[in-house]
């Protein structure tokens, strides 16, 4: 597929890669434990199509064909997560033995997510994320995997996206495990930040090289220059993006925030702030951000409580994708400039773990339209200064994508839900050719 106006070169090394998560494509439930997701697809009404995750994309018998997939498309690394629920299981870590292996044997470097949001039901049962020894049962885990892997994988990322884990999972309700404890979820915010630090730690004792952990960050935009819309979209702005970077690079909570956590605070920010190789970002979407209206609304498919103190509007004047969502790829340079003027040396290279949208069709364009805006936009980050050392697209194929169930398609490869068949879209063909083209 020719480019007709050419992505600008990136540097030499610059890694190039494609995501994916254990729950989304594994399948296979019933060669694991049960996960907190199981439990909660389970509850009618959860996942909007009805569907679960039981099959998915099969990926754990198709694991050869869609490495395979990730080979034509001349990617350098693959990001997955290992799930916990899995590994619990005996001989459950002998199917990422064979991952790794099939991966290296392809020359496709592994990225391996510790927890991307699939608690073990019986943990969660034991309390889950609100207790503090739910960080120590992750660190053995961990320090298992790590064990076993480690020969081979040189690149480790502790936690996936842990705001929206307690956001949407802990606050709101509508991931699993679906409590709605609202601000009494914020132990669930630090007991998944002690399970980083004791993540890096266990990663470091492993021998590991490369350790990073994935937020998620978008601008936070005021939806007016009101007083009132200021303070809502500020206190927005350090939920979604201080809250776990801000300990995470500084030590420290921001402001206020501290006092509301459990346990020894102190102690345990100096094991959450351990040194990072690299900070991964996941971006889709700025936000905008005023004050309660006073009513609960439905936002991108997330009830948002009238008590909350900020509301969240439309980001008008852009194009949104088949979820919604508003296509601003400038807004990726804005947020990456921005986190490097907020934390200076104190940033390590970013990489960008996840960047997609969902879009219906074989013939995609919307698709590569997106990419390549918001490649462009990170590449206007690296001339602004910021240290980005690489972009993983966000998926390889569509996948089971949470409470939408099979209905949103985030994927470069097309996946019949009825057959398993995999059929590569329009926009695999386009990233095969920007990864062509960048190398050449």
């Amino acid at each position: 597929m020719a480019t007709t106006n050419p992505v600008p070169r990136f540097p030499a090394g610059f890694q190039w890669g494609v995501s994916t998560s254990a729950h989304q494509i594994e399948g296979a439930v019933r060669l694991r434990e049960p996960s907190v997701w199981d439990a909660f697809t389970d509850r009618p009404g959860r996942v909007k199509d009805g569907s679960t995750a039981a099959v998915a994309c099969d990926h754990y018998h198709r694991y050869r064909e869609d490495v395979a997939l990730l080979a034509g498309l001349g990617v350098d690394a693959y990001r997955f997560s290992v799930s916990w629920p899995r590994v619990l299981r005996t001989g459950g870590l002998d199917f990422y033995d064979r991952l790794v292996d099939e991966l290296c044997a392809a020359g496709v470097r592994p990225v391996p997510t510790l927890f991307h949001w699939d608690l073990p039901l019986a943990l969660h049962e034991a309390g889950g994320w609100l207790e503090r020894d739910t960080a120590a049962r992750f660190a053995e885990y961990v320090s298992l995997v790590a064990g076993r892997l480690g020969d081979r994988v040189r690149q480790w990322i502790t936690l996936n996206e842990p705001a929206e884990h307690t956001l949407l999972g802990h606050a709101l309700g509508t991931h699993a495990p679906g409590e709605r404890l609202m601000f009494d979820a914020l132990p669930v915010a630090h007991h998944q930040l002690l399970a980083h630090g004791l993540a890096v730690r266990a990663l470091r004792a492993a021998g590991a090289a490369e350790v990073g952990i994935t937020n998620s960050h978008g601008p936070t935009w005021p939806a007016s220059p009101e007083p009132a819309d200021v303070e809502a979209a500020d206190f927005y702005d350090v939920l979604l993006n201080r809250l776990f970077a801000d300990p995470v690079l500084l030590g420290a909570y921001p402001e206020g925030i501290g006092e509301m956590m459990p346990g020894e605070v102190g102690s345990d920010l100096e094991v959450i702030a351990e040194p990072l190789d690299f900070y991964g970002v996941n971006y889709y979407a700025p936000t905008r951000v005023g004050a309660p209206q006073g009513e609960e609304i439905d936002f991108g498919g997330v009830r948002m409580p009238a008590e909350l103190p900020f509301s969240v509007r439309e980001v008008e004047g852009h194009p949104v994708t088949d979820f919604g969502w508003p296509v601003v790829p400038q807004a990726l340079t804005e947020l990456l400039t921005g986190l490097g003027a907020r934390y200076g040396d104190r940033l390590p290279p970013v990489v960008i773990t996840e960047n997609g949208c969902s879009y219906e069709g074989l013939d995609d364009q919307d698709r590569i339209a997106y990419l390549d805006g918001h490649v462009r936009a990170l590449h206007r980050a690296l001339e602004a200064g910021v240290d980005v050392r690489g972009y993983f697209v966000w998926s390889l194929m569509d996948n089971f994508e949470w409470a939408e169930g099979h209905a949103r398609r985030f994927g470069l490869v097309h996946v019949d839900f009825g057959t398993l068949e995999r059929t590569p879209k329009a926009s695999y063909g386009w990233f095969r050719e920007l990864l062509r083209e960048q190398r050449r």
